[in-house]
């Protein structure tokens, strides 16, 4: 603990700063509150779009295996990404990436051409795809909500254990000072008038 004056201007000064720290204090808590509910959020969305992918990679893994054969020519082009739709949304005072959607290339394939299968196992191999990447940027906003409810936690600690209880301890110790220096201030005054007292009493004598 830093050492302090023991004036009346550094008590004004702990107790404005207490005050600061404890009008403060419910906000931050708030915001770790809303982080922490996000957080559970975002980790069950993951959870769900991984399910998601386990589930569609159970369901058609015959069919999609089909596709690395070689009546899949042109898959490459098929199933590259053309455009990645982001938002963006304000989670308790922070942005974070929003999955919309994707588009795949728009190709052209002659549908006599392909075998029955084909259309079925792109639509897969596609939503695989689309539910990788939008998994992908859900960690990337798990991430970022994770660093700042890190950076809020410290805060509210800061605040809990150190700040607001060292203020208060300050403002103790200033109290107790000015009190005792209050009382030998009396004291010396009373000692004084009994001085004065017996000198007038002498010379009257």
């Amino acid at each position: 603990m830093a050492k302090i004056k023991l004036t009346k201007n550094e008590l004004k000064f702990q107790r404005d700063a207490l005050k600061r720290f404890q009008r403060y204090l419910p906000t931050l808590q708030l915001k770790k509150q809303q982080l922490q509910m996000e957080v559970r959020h975002v980790r069950e969305e993951i959870a769900d779009l991984s399910q998601q992918m386990s589930e569609l990679t159970e369901k058609g893994a015959a069919t999609i295996e089909l596709l690395a054969g070689p009546d899949a020519g042109g898959l490459a082009e098929l199933l590259s990404v053309s455009a990645w739709h982001v938002g963006e949304r304000n989670v308790a005072g922070i942005d974070v990436p929003i999955f919309r959607g994707v588009d795949f290339a728009d190709v052209d394939y002659d549908l006599f051409a392909t075998a029955p299968w084909f259309d079925d196992a792109l639509a897969m191999a596609r939503k695989h795809i689309e539910l990788h990447l939008h998994r992908q940027l859900v960690e990337e906003m798990l991430a970022l909500l994770e660093q700042e409810l890190r950076v809020v936690t410290q805060r509210v600690n800061l605040f809990e254990k150190v700040k607001i209880p060292e203020a208060k301890e300050n403002i103790r110790m200033i109290n107790i000072y000015l009190g005792d220096q209050q009382t030998n201030s009396v004291g010396r005054s009373k000692i004084a008038k009994g001085k004065c007292a017996q000198r007038d009493a002498a010379l009257e004598a």
